[in-house]
């Protein structure tokens, strides 16, 4: 029994080795260069490349057998195998860009020039062959993107308009985690995101996409996808150095150091770690022009007039006029008559303020590390659990009203994710620390308010006026004798005590750990219902504010509230599946305003015989939520005091008067004087209603085409129009409330009330409200790209952008729509001009346009620049180096008046394994 047991188990193990088949091959990219991270299949089995582009993968089936030879962003092979001698030499093609298969348009895989709306893409060869330093940099040479940046490690993506440093009308959204700042409501840049060795695709949505993504996808989203451990496996890492140059900093060294180290165990479990570290010189600001004041224009003018208020100098926004100085003096001392105070003239002085430079140390770093466990209990894509966290901790400096320094901040995400064939459930919780996080015009305000306050100063200096033959030179100079000079023990000492203190305790320091936690979801029935693909989904998230007092008006009690939405979406093609129809609508609700329905509507038709001609247009919604800022700020700000717009908000900030009463924000709401009003001579009582979602309506046409120019060369077309109408843009709106008195049913003030605004006795506010205007815009964009001559790549875009609003609706409102009229982009290279050896080339032109924000509003000139780089790949050490550098011309460039200069940064970049 025991030995016909042991035959049959022979036999059994003799069947069971005789069915394995080991097959072994090679795979290169179409320059017969070795292809690694291949990705080779039979049935249920699959194997990948190495470095080398050698394969082997053991199946059990007879010859001939079929294998599947891909890889991203490469178009798939198949492979039959007759025999066991065969040699198997794979070549894997570069997918022409249209072909590229994306998700985010629909939440579901379709090819670029299937996609119901505008898309642009970026995938593993455009990183390897981008001039940028990093990826994210080379988005700039993306058809209808700009890129706002303030320095090496901080910077924003942008669409279609209305946006500055602070975008917070744009999501970004890396591996399903919105990366946006929770206090911040906007995402700053990649500081937080994926690195050059991890992520394998960018794909941005210009324009609304609220019907999908909800709240904020307003002017775009992008969705970035990192490498899965399944699918890259091994230990790459990158080292780039350089320096950057500009003529107000120098020249200054950058570091920039990655490692990805990623394995796949079997095929149930995974694993990666990720590691970047990069030390930079931010741009210098060193803008000494005079300005009408924050948030005004440059106008002539230096340091000795005596209201200077110099653009990239700070706490000379403190200033009075003389008959407002003399006038408080008045109270005090009997000598200032009003004879005295009739005869001076209504000239503003200004507080003497400090450089830039002399308060901001420029190095900036950044650190981000993340892991992710991933485990697939069949050993297949039917089911992936994923656990993933996200850590960054850095210093930079962005500019939004003020110019403000991150020294020390973090920012940390947790993700559990259930992904499958049809579905993905995923919960995450978000969390930033401010650290030492300071405002440079409050850090100068209050250095100058503890060596001398700001009443003592005045009077000072209307003394020696009045005393030294009114000469404002000899008046400042005395005013100012004693004064902290930067460097000196003094004003080192209060520097350091006023950034340890909040704005409102007298100090620069604005503290906050905000944090949220968030839940989406969605189904899509298409192995159920076979009609046509209809998708299910939804989200929730939980904020919680937690500032201490510093920004929001969270000092004496916590502010928490809800945000949910749920959508739907159908996709059905007729006609030989050339026309497809994809409808959708979402409907979101947030504690603090009414609920918003997002619908969408978008029919494509495919022409030409191969259905490679692409007719589409759209209708679609979105809105954004005010920010959080929006909503719940609190806080003084020199010269008055800035507070949120939600109804829940305007209790909560009180500001202490004379005789011991006190002023919220109701009152800023219902019982004040709009100041654009007073400065046209006009004594109006303001006309304000609490903050509520902006709104946008756009409509959309498109057309992508392959082209065939010959037997081989195509040309890729792209081209789409769009049309945008705006609804509640937010605005901030100046208001003064006086002390005493009030306003007629009219909105007519009475005498008390004009008294009091003829006594200075008021205080400003700046209110987040909405604006009334009628504001639309639209575009056009084109893009080409072609191959000429042997290989040679060659790309271009244009994009056309134009704004237009009614100024009678609203004349105080400023659009900031920020964007030029006219942009053009060339792209030349080849990836393999002689073996190993590829160069690129990027050309980027805009006009000039005007900027408006809350620091400084201004035009910015039109400006070219030239980005190159050259590369070689050393197969024997799996490494390829890179020599590049952007802004080749060198003449730098402002992106917005009052930021640093943009200079010329040059590199080199040695990556092994990628």
């Amino acid at each position: 029994m025991f030995k016909n047991l042991l035959s049959i188990f022979l036999v059994v193990c003799a069947i069971s080795v005789y069915g394995q088949t080991t097959i072994k091959g090679k795979v290169y990219d179409e320059y017969l260069e070795p292809f690694s991270n291949a990705v080779i299949i039979s049935k249920d089995t699959r194997a990948t490349s190495d470095f080398d582009g050698n394969f082997s993968i053991t199946v059990k089936e007879t010859f001939p057998i079929s294998l599947q030879v891909s890889a991203f962003g490469y178009k798939t092979e198949l492979v039959e195998v007759l025999s066991a001698g065969q040699e198997v030499n794979v070549i894997l093609k570069e997918n022409i860009a249209l072909d590229e298969v994306v998700i985010s348009a629909s939440r579901s895989p379709e090819r670029v020039i299937e996609s119901p709306v505008t898309i642009e893409r970026m995938g593993i060869n455009d990183i390897r062959k981008n001039t940028s330093v990093t990826y994210y940099d080379g988005m700039a040479n993306l058809k209808g993107i700009d890129l706002r940046e303030t320095g090496y490690g901080f910077k924003s993506i942008n669409t279609r308009g209305f946006s500055s440093f602070e975008n917070t009308r744009f999501v970004q959204l890396v591996d399903g985690m919105d990366t946006a700042v929770p206090a911040l409501t906007f995402s700053m840049g990649n500081l937080a995101g994926t690195s050059d060795l991890d992520v394998e695709s960018v794909e941005v949505l210009p324009g609304a996409a609220s019907a999908l993504y909800g709240a904020n996808a307003f002017n775009g989203i992008m969705l970035l996808k990192s490498k899965s451990p399944f699918k890259y496996s091994g230990i790459s890492t990158y080292f780039k150095s350089g320096y950057s140059s500009q003529e107000a900093g120098g020249n200054n060294p950058f570091y920039d150091f990655g490692m990805r180290m990623a394995y796949k165990f079997n095929d149930k479990f995974a694993g990666k770690v990720n590691f970047t570290y990069f030390s930079a010189e931010e741009w210098h600001a060193n803008n000494t022009g005079n300005s009408t004041e924050i948030g005004g224009v440059e106008i002539d003018g230096d340091r000795s007039l005596p209201g200077y208020d110099g653009i990239n100098v700070y706490g000379d926004e403190v200033f009075a006029t003389l008959k407002q100085i003399a006038t408080e003096a008045s109270k005090t001392n009997p000598l200032i008559t009003q004879d005295l105070i009739n005869s001076l003239p209504d000239e503003k002085i200004s507080r003497t303020g400090y450089d830039e430079a002399s308060l901001v140390d420029y190095n900036s770093n950044g650190l981000k590390f993340d892991a992710s466990l991933h485990y697939r209990p069949w050993a297949n894509e039917n089911l992936e659990i994923i656990w993933n966290s996200r850590f960054a901790r850095g210093k930079n400096i962005y500019q939004g009203a003020n110019r403000y320094v991150q020294d020390g901040f973090s920012f940390e995400q947790h993700r559990l994710e259930f992904l499958g064939k049809n579905f993905f459930l995923r919960g995450y919780y978000t969390a930033n620390d401010s650290g030492d996080y300071f405002d440079s015009r409050f850090k100068a305000i209050n250095i100058n308010r503890v060596w001398k306050e700001d009443k003592n100063w005045f009077g000072d200096y209307l003394n020696a006026y009045l005393n030294q033959g009114r000469d404002h030179s000899k008046a400042r100079d005395f005013a100012n004798s004693g004064r902290f000079m930067p460097g000196s023990a003094e004003f080192n000492e209060a520097a350091a005590d006023v950034v340890s203190k909040s704005v409102a305790e007298g100090g620069a320091k604005l503290s906050d750990q905000t944090s949220y936690y968030h839940a989406d979801g969605n189904y899509n029935f298409r192995d159920i219902i076979k009609f046509g693909e209809i998708q299910v989904g939804g989200s929730y998230r939980k904020m919680n504010l937690n500032s201490q007092g510093s920004v929001f008006t969270d000092g004496d009690s916590k502010i928490s509230f809800d945000e949910f939405g749920i959508y739907t979406q159908l996709q059905k093609k007729f006609f030989d599946e050339r026309l497809k129809f994809t409808g959708s609508v979402r409907y979101d609700k947030s504690t603090n305003f009414k609920g918003n329905y997002s619908p969408r509507v978008s029919l494509n038709y495919s022409l030409g015989e191969n259905k490679d001609h692409v007719i589409r247009a759209s209708y679609q919604t979105g809105f954004r939520n005010p920010t959080l800022q929006e909503q719940y700020f609190g806080l003084p700000i020199g010269t008055g005091h800035l507070i949120g717009g939600v109804a829940d908000n305007l209790d909560r900030y009180v500001v202490n008067i004379e005789g011991g009463k006190t002023l919220t924000g109701v009152d800023a709401f219902q019982n004040s004087f709009s100041k654009a009003e007073l400065d046209r001579g006009n004594y109006k009582k303001s006309q304000l209603s609490t903050i509520e979602p902006e709104k946008v309506i756009s409509y959309e046409l498109g057309y992508r085409s392959i082209i065939n120019l010959n037997s081989d060369k195509i040309l890729e077309l792209d081209i789409n129009g769009y049309y945008n109408n705006y609804e509640s843009f937010t605005a901030i709106k100046d208001v003064i409330v006086p002390h005493y008195g009030g306003f007629d049913a009219d909105g007519t003030p009475n005498a008390e009330a004009l008294l009091a605004l003829q006594n200075n006795d008021i205080t400003s506010f700046s209110v987040n409200t909405n604006s009334n205007a009628d504001v639309t815009s639209y575009g056009i964009g084109i893009g080409m790209l072609t191959k000429i001559f042997k290989g040679f790549e060659l790309g271009a875009s244009y994009n056309y952008a134009k704004f237009d609003f009614d100024e009678a609706s609203d004349l105080d409102f400023e659009p900031a729509f920020n964007t030029p009229e006219h942009k053009v982009k060339v792209q030349f290279g080849h990836p393999n001009l002689f073996k190993n050896f590829g160069f690129n080339i990027n050309a980027r032109w805009q006009d000039e346009y005007y900027w408006q924000s809350s620091f400084l509003q201004g035009l910015v000139d039109s400006r070219t620049v030239l980005d190159a780089q050259v590369n070689y790949t050393v197969p024997a050490i799996k490494s390829r180096f890179k020599i590049g550098g952007t802004n080749l011309t060198g003449k730098e460039y402002f992106i917005a008046p009052g930021a640093g200069s943009i200079g010329s940064l040059y590199y080199i970049s040695w990556t092994i394994n990628d």
